[in-house]
């Protein structure tokens, strides 16, 4: 039980609840644990958001791709990580990406019924829910409010912080160039000339189709 509690208390969601409530609710309900192949599909965009789960071990690499155009977000979760509990409640319940494992890994998840019966069960998890909610909902707010003078670079930096989850890694952008100009609201000439200055600075590297962000920090501050 020990070696159990320690990676349950990892996980976002789980931090700040004590060892006997873990222990109390391993009892009563039914945590899953699942592993994974390299490769082996974890979720389809579409798929209903019924079951919370969190990245107990391994990685998992998620695409978002993007409604009617050629461009999709790639970027790699390591554990531990939450798999966008936000779809769990609300008005859309359906995972907006894929995720694919990144090696073997495993996943924890447990039924929404009793995901909400552990929230019910101390408030802990209810602070850390309500914590990871509106962390989302502010940080989707702050891009809209902050772009300074809406030139293409802070657009860009604003759709990769809005659809980059935290702890992100090996972010990746895949697009026709056509759909991303449509996207930003810019022209190819435009577009071209600030990927090669993001280049310069040492913040992306890109060819026709890719662009890997270096620096995701320094990228994100652009539209800050």
């Amino acid at each position: 039980m020990n070696s159990m509690y320690q990676q349950l208390m990892q996980l976002p969601l789980f931090q700040g609840v004590s060892t006997d409530k873990i222990t109390a609710l391993v009892e009563k309900l039914p945590f899953h644990f699942l592993k994974y192949r390299n490769a082996e599909q974890v979720l389809e965009a579409g798929d209903p958001c019924t079951h919370i789960k969190f990245i107990v071990s391994g990685k998992v690499r998620v695409e978002i791709p993007f409604t009617h155009l050629k461009v999709s977000v790639l970027q790699t979760l390591a554990s531990p990580h939450v798999l966008a509990a936000e779809y769990l409640f609300g008005r859309e319940t359906n995972y907006p990406f894929n995720a694919v494992a990144d090696g073997p890994c495993g996943i924890l998840q447990l039924r929404k019924g009793d995901y909400i019966k552990m929230i019910n069960s101390d408030k802990v998890f209810l602070f850390n829910i309500l914590n990871y909610l509106s962390s989302g909902s502010q940080r989707v707010t702050t891009n809209v409010i902050c772009i300074k003078d809406g030139s293409v670079a802070e657009r860009l930096s604003s759709l990769i912080d809005s659809v980059v989850m935290t702890g992100a890694e090996d972010i990746v952008l895949k697009y026709k160039q056509k759909d991303l100009c449509a996207l930003l609201g810019t022209q190819r000439t435009t577009l071209v000339s600030t990927l090669d200055k993001l280049t310069g600075n040492g913040l992306i590297e890109y060819d026709s189709n890719t662009l890997r962000v270096l620096d995701r920090d320094e990228m994100i501050d652009l539209s800050r």
